[in-house]
């Protein structure tokens, strides 16, 4: 995954979600979760490491923002 870069939570409201899940499915559905509720920059895949179990998914939220807004 890329680096977190300090854009990404520069003021407060800003996270970064790194989601790990079991499957892609698992790790999808947590983000819709996210996205229903809040503003949200959406992965459009998931990625895995070498070694590691699971898969990983990285989404950007803006708290301030609900859903729609």
């Amino acid at each position: 995954m890329r680096p977190i870069l300090s854009t990404h939570v520069a003021e407060p409201g800003l996270a970064v979600v790194d989601v790990i899940a079991a499957d892609d499915q698992t790790a999808f559905a947590v983000q819709e979760l996210l996205a229903g509720r809040w503003a949200t920059a959406e992965a459009d895949r998931t990625t895995r490491e070498p070694g590691e179990p699971g898969v990983r998914l990285r989404l950007f939220l803006d708290i301030r923002q609900e859903a729609g807004a």
